[in-house]
């Protein structure tokens, strides 16, 4: 036996750690490698709000806190610290888009995304916007990658803004952002509709 306690995850204890590693910017999650400690019962739900036991998490700071110690695993979130990792349940995608910024146009165009939890990304080859179409409802479904494996889902408004500026290439409708061209839909397809 170590003589140490077993640690029993708690949302005030991952908040005590990360204020505890005290870094600027985001956490370093790719240097820890704590041991998995369970499951929380903290869920992000489709529109990016967090609950922890079915209760909204309704401090903004402590959501962007639980945002920067985020990690995806084998398709599995965990919030994780330099001393635990705790599973917890993503509905959809971690985070929501809200507004993106262009600069530019057409081919030279830069897209800066913008999160609920204010983390900004710029679409290009290594984060790239894909869409989803459901094929039950044939609603589609937006997404960004914002940062290791995390993805961003465009909200509705930020969506029809994307289309907005959209422009086709090739047999494709889509947009430009850092030197690559993002198919949304089949130019023929956005012509019916």
């Amino acid at each position: 036996m170590s003589g140490q306690n077993p640690v029993k995850p708690s949302p005030n204890g991952l908040a005590a750690s990360v204020k505890a590693a005290n870094s600027a910017g985001l956490p370093p999650l790719d240097q820890w490698n704590p041991p998995f400690c369970g499951d929380l019962d903290i869920r992000i739900a489709k529109d990016g709000t967090w609950t922890y036991l079915g209760s909204p998490i309704t401090r903004f700071e402590l959501v962007k806190l639980f945002s920067s110690i985020l990690k995806k695993e084998d398709g599995k979130y965990y919030l994780v610290t330099p001393v635990e990792k705790v599973g917890i349940t993503v509905d959809d995608a971690p985070f929501i888009a809200v507004d993106f910024d262009q600069a530019g146009t057409v081919e030279d165009q830069t897209l800066t995304f913008t999160t609920h939890v204010g983390d900004t990304t710029i679409a290009g080859p290594d984060f790239p916007i894909r869409i989803v179409i459901d094929p039950e409802t044939n609603e589609p479904s937006t997404y960004v990658l914002v940062r290791a494996n995390l993805e961003a889902r465009l909200d509705r408004k930020t969506f029809y803004r994307l289309v907005d500026i959209g422009t086709d290439h090739g047999d494709w409708f889509g947009v430009w952002s850092g030197g690559a061209f993002f198919r949304l839909i089949p130019s023929d397809q956005m012509q019916a509709d």
